[in-house]
């Protein structure tokens, strides 16, 4: 049977990946999960794809009582309570998202380590997710040991360069595209997995540095080809997500398994 093997979350988009031993599955996904998101001078989206050295910053955040702290490699800290400025929409790949600008020193300190004008931004719970009711992602590890053995470099993909939500074991290859349009069980909450998920550059980028290193979307094009989503647009798909249908816990080692309907319907 399929487990949870790694939880992976970003406190703030494009900067370094946390990893917790369990999480709370709300309506809107992690609660902690994307909470914050940087936009360049312009009030454009500041990404991984712009400057791939953010994922080497270290975010901490506890959303009880709103402290993030940023590390940055050369030993630098921001750190504080969080506290709201003015209201600034934000556009996720033609979806406009509402937030505010984060008042204290992250903005500042993020201009420094990047060398151009920044700003941190907080969305509410559930927002600043790439895709509209994408709040949870998955990746099989088998599928990642697939990735490797077509490529060069003959050995498992890290997971990180995907950024999922949850890694899991005890799959075949590519299991979890069978998932689609179906209801999954995991940990203590339910999922329906809605699509596959289109790959970008970010992924050719090695996880701790930053610096493309591994040609991700030409191998997976080479075995896997391309797909549509939900748009009709075609994408290079790696992974699957989906929304919370029922909230739970999820824990490292807790079971994955794919619901019939009719227990579903037992269980309204």
């Amino acid at each position: 049977m399929a487990s949870v093997s790694r939880i992976s979350i970003a406190p703030v988009k494009g900067l370094g990946l946390v990893h917790p031993e369990s999480v709370v599955l709300e309506l809107h996904g992690v609660r902690e999960n994307r909470r914050f998101h940087i936009v360049d001078a312009d009030g454009r989206r500041f990404n991984q794809l712009r400057n791939g050295a953010l994922v080497q910053i270290r975010p901490e955040y506890d959303a009880d009582s709103e402290r993030l702290t940023l590390r940055a490699p050369d030993g630098s800290v921001a750190d504080g309570v969080v506290s709201l400025g003015a209201e600034v929409t934000t556009d996720f790949y033609g979806r406009a998202v509402a937030g505010n600008y984060v008042e204290g020193p992250w903005s500042v300190a993020l201009s420094g380590w990047a060398g151009q004008p920044l700003r941190l931004v907080q969305s509410p719970p559930g927002l600043a997710v790439d895709r509209a009711r994408g709040h949870v992602s998955l990746i099989s590890t088998a599928s990642l040991e697939e990735l490797g053995r077509e490529g060069e470099q003959g050995e498992p993909v890290d997971g990180r360069r995907f950024r999922m939500l949850f890694e899991l074991d005890g799959c075949e290859p590519h299991e979890e595209d069978g998932w689609v349009k179906q209801h999954v069980r995991i940990g203590e909450a339910v999922i329906r997995i809605r699509g596959d998920v289109g790959r970008c550059a970010i992924t050719t980028q090695n996880p701790e540095t930053g610096t493309p290193d591994l040609d991700t979307l030409r191998t997976i094009a080479a075995y896997r080809g391309f797909t549509e989503n939900e748009a009709g647009e075609r994408h290079i798909p790696f992974g699957v997500f989906g929304e919370v249908t029922d909230p739970g816990r999820v824990t490292i080692g807790d079971a994955v398994e794919m619901v019939e309907p009719s227990l579903l319907d037992q269980a309204t």
